[in-house]
C-alpha cells in the first residue's frame, strides 16, 4: 500500500518552498541595491561595461530584429483577415503599430535576449562559481559585485531599450512589406497611418518598461551564477532555471508596470 501523508504534514510541503522563495528574494534585493551602489563607486569597471555592451547588445540584434519583424509580419496578415470581416480593415496599421510599440515590441524583445543573454551570464558566472574563481576575487580583497554584476547588470538595462527601439521601427517596416504583399496596401498609406495613431506617450510606455526588464534579467541572471553550486550540473541546472525565471518575471512585470503606466496617463 502507498504511503499517506499526514495531514500534519501538508503544511510542511507548502511552508518550505515560501521559505526557499522569500529567502531568494531577499537575495536578490540584497544583491539588487548592492548593484545600484557599485553603479556610482569611483572605481567604476568602465573597460567591463564596454565589453558587456559589446557581447550583449551587438549579438542580440539579429535575434531581435527577426523576432520584430516576422512578428509584425504575421500580425498584419491576421489582423487583416480578421478585421475585413467587420469593415474595418483600413484600421490595421494603426493596431499592428500600437500593438508593436506599445507591448509586443518590448515583450517579446526582453524574452527572447533575455534567454539568450541570461543563460550566457548565468553560464559564465555559474562556471567561475564551481571553479571557484570567484572566491579567488575575494581572496585579492576585490568585490565580485563590482566587478562581475554591475558591468553586466547595467549592460542589460542599457542595451535593452536600444534593441526595443530597433525592434520597433523594423517590426513596422516589416508589418508594412506585408500588407503590401497581402492586402495590397500602399506603403506610403500604412506609413502615414502609423504615424497618426502612434504618438510618443504610446512609444515612451514601451521603452520605460524594457528599462525594468533590462535590469530584472541582469540581476536574476547574475544572482543564478553566483549561486550555483554542484559542479558542471548546477551550471546546466542555473541555466535553465535561470531561463524560465526571467520569461516569467518578465511576463509578471509587465503586467503590474502596464497597469501603473496606464494609471499614470501613459
Amino acid at each position: 500500500m502507498a504511503a499517506v501523508t499526514p495531514r500534519s504534514a501538508i503544511p510542511r510541503l507548502w511552508l518550505e518552498p515560501l521559505r526557499r522563495f522569500l529567502i531568494a528574494l531577499g537575495d536578490v534585493s540584497v544583491l539588487a541595491r548592492q548593484t545600484i551602489a557599485g553603479c556610482f563607486h569611483r572605481r567604476f569597471a568602465g573597460r567591463e561595461l564596454v565589453y558587456q555592451i559589446e557581447s550583449i547588445g551587438i549579438r542580440s540584434i539579429a535575434i531581435a530584429v527577426l523576432t520584430a519583424v516576422f512578428s509584425g509580419m504575421v500580425m498584419t496578415v491576421q489582423f487583416s483577415v480578421q478585421m475585413a470581416r467587420f469593415g474595418v480593415k483600413e484600421y490595421v496599421s494603426s493596431v499592428v503599430a500600437l500593438s508593436l510599440v506599445r507591448e509586443l515590441g518590448p515583450a517579446l524583445t526582453a524574452l527572447m535576449v533575455g534567454g539568450r543573454v541570461g543563460a550566457g551570464i548565468a553560464a559564465e558566472l555559474g562556471s567561475m562559481q564551481v571553479t571557484e574563481q570567484i572566491d579567488a576575487i575575494r581572496a585579492m580583497g576585490a568585490d565580485p559585485v563590482r566587478k562581475l554584476v554591475v558591468p553586466r547588470v547595467l549592460a542589460t538595462t542599457l542595451v535593452l531599450p536600444l534593441l526595443t527601439i530597433l525592434a520597433d521601427v523594423l517590426g513596422i517596416l516589416g508589418a508594412m512589406v506585408a500588407a503590401r504583399l497581402d492586402s495590397q496596401v500602399g506603403m506610403v498609406l500604412f506609413f502615414e497611418s502609423t504615424l497618426r495613431s502612434v504618438e510618443f506617450a504610446d512609444f515612451f510606455h514601451g521603452l520605460i518598461k524594457t528599462v525594468f526588464f533590462g535590469f530584472l534579467l541582469g540581476t536574476i541572471a547574475c544572482y543564478k551564477g553566483l549561486h550555483t553550486s554542484g559542479g558542471t550540473a548546477g551550471v546546466g541546472r542555473a541555466t535553465t532555471e535561470t531561463v524560465v525565471i526571467t520569461s516569467l518575471v518578465t511576463l509578471c512585470a509587465d503586467f503590474i508596470l502596464t497597469n501603473i503606466l496606464l494609471g499614470f496617463g501613459l
